[in-house]
C-alpha cells in the first residue's frame, strides 16, 4: 500500500486519536468501536484517515487479532499527550456540573467496585447533564494505567507509586472472618482459626489479597481450599460448609450478607494484619484539572456515606 509523503498536520482530529488509542489498547477494531459506541466502519474510517497523514499503516493483522506497528507505539505516547492538551484547552478554568457532559473509565476491582461506583454513578447522574462511566478491573495496580490514561481514577488498597502518581484515601475498612453459623461456631482461638479451611480470592493476573501476603510475611500459614477470582465467588462456596473466609467488613452489607463474622483472633496483631485502607488514586496531569477535581470530590462525598453505613 502506497502512503502519500506530503502531511497535513492540521488534519489531525481528538476523535481519530481517541480511538486509535481505543485500538492500540484493545487490540482489536469491533472491541474498540463497541468501547467508544461507534460502528466498525466509522473506527476503520478514522484509521485510515490517520494513517493517510502519519504515513503507516498502525496496524498489522496478527493471527485474529491485530498487532500495533513500531510506529504506533512511538505515536501513542505522543496522541495521549495530544489528547490531554485538548481537554486542558476545552476545559477552561471553571467546571459547571449542571452543563457537563461527562464519560469517565474507573479501575476497581470488585470489592470498591461494588461498594462504591453505583452510589457514585447515581450521585454524580443526578448532578450533570449526561454521565457515562465504563468500569475496568485494577487488578494488580501499575502507574502505567495512569501513565497511558487507559482510566480517569483508580481505586484500590494497593496504589502504584511513581512520583507522577497522586493519592488520597477514600475510607478504611478491615478484614473480619466470615463463616455460617448454621455449620460451624466462631473460630475461638488462633489455633481454630489457623487450622480451619480457608477460601480466599486470587486474582486473575495471580495477585493475591494483601491480607493474605501480609499473613504469609508475618509466618502465619493456612489451609487454602478454594480460590477465586473475586469476592463475589466466595458466597456460593462458603454457605453450607465449616470453611472459613477472611473478607472486608464492609461485604457485610453486600455479597457477604447472610453470613455470621467474627474479628480474626490473631491476639495483638490482630489490627495490623487487618487494615484494609482504601484510595483514590490519579495522574499528575488531572491533579489541577477543574473537572477531575470535582469528579474526585464527589467521589470522597460517596465514600464517606458508604464508610458510615
Amino acid at each position: 500500500m502506497h502512503y502519500m509523503k506530503k502531511i497535513d498536520h492540521l488534519a489531525l482530529d481528538g476523535h481519530d486519536l481517541e480511538l486509535f488509542l481505543a485500538v492500540l489498547e484493545e487490540g482489536s477494531v469491533t472491541a474498540a468501536a463497541t468501547r467508544l459506541d461507534l460502528t466498525q466502519s466509522a473506527v476503520s474510517h478514522g484509521l485510515n484517515k490517520l494513517r493517510r497523514i502519519v504515513g503507516d499503516p498502525l496496524f498489522a493483522k496478527s493471527g485474529r487479532g491485530i498487532v500495533a506497528t513500531a510506529h504506533a507505539q512511538a505515536l501513542a505516547t505522543k496522541a495521549r499527550a495530544l489528547i490531554d492538551e485538548m481537554r486542558s484547552f476545552a476545559g477552561g478554568v471553571t467546571f459547571e456540573p449542571a452543563s457537563a457532559q461527562l464519560s469517565l473509565t474507573i479501575a476497581a476491582n470488585d470489592f470498591q467496585r461494588d461498594l462504591l461506583l453505583p452510589r457514585f454513578f447515581g450521585h454524580v447522574a443526578a448532578r450533570v447533564k449526561s454521565l457515562n462511566l465504563r468500569v475496568i478491573p485494577s487488578q494488580s495496580p501499575s502507574p502505567a494505567m495512569l501513565r497511558e490514561n487507559r482510566c480517569d481514577l483508580m481505586i484500590t488498597p494497593l496504589p502504584p507509586v511513581g512520583i507522577d502518581i497522586v493519592q488520597k484515601r477514600l475510607l478504611r475498612d478491615h478484614y473480619v472472618c466470615y463463616y455460617d453459623a448454621t455449620m460451624r461456631a466462631a473460630p475461638a482461638s488462633r489455633g481454630f482459626y489457623l487450622a480451619a479451611r480457608h477460601i480466599t480470592v486470587v486474582y486473575t493476573d495471580n495477585e493475591r489479597l494483601d491480607f493474605d501476603r501480609r499473613l504469609a510475611a508475618n509466618g502465619f500459614h493456612r489451609d487454602i481450599a478454594i480460590s477465586v477470582p473475586s469476592f463475589t465467588g466466595v458466597p456460593s462456596f462458603l454457605r453450607g460448609s465449616q470453611m472459613l473466609a477472611s473478607m472486608p467488613s464492609l461485604l457485610a452489607s453486600g455479597v457477604m450478607r447472610g453470613f455470621a463474622q467474627t474479628r480474626i483472633p490473631l491476639a495483638s496483631r490482630t489490627r495490623m494484619l487487618a487494615e484494609l485502607p482504601m484510595f483514590m488514586v490519579w495522574h499528575q496531569r488531572y491533579q489541577k484539572d477543574p473537572a477531575h477535581r470535582w469528579v474526585r470530590s464527589q467521589l470522597e462525598t460517596v465514600a464517606a456515606t458508604a464508610a458510615g453505613d
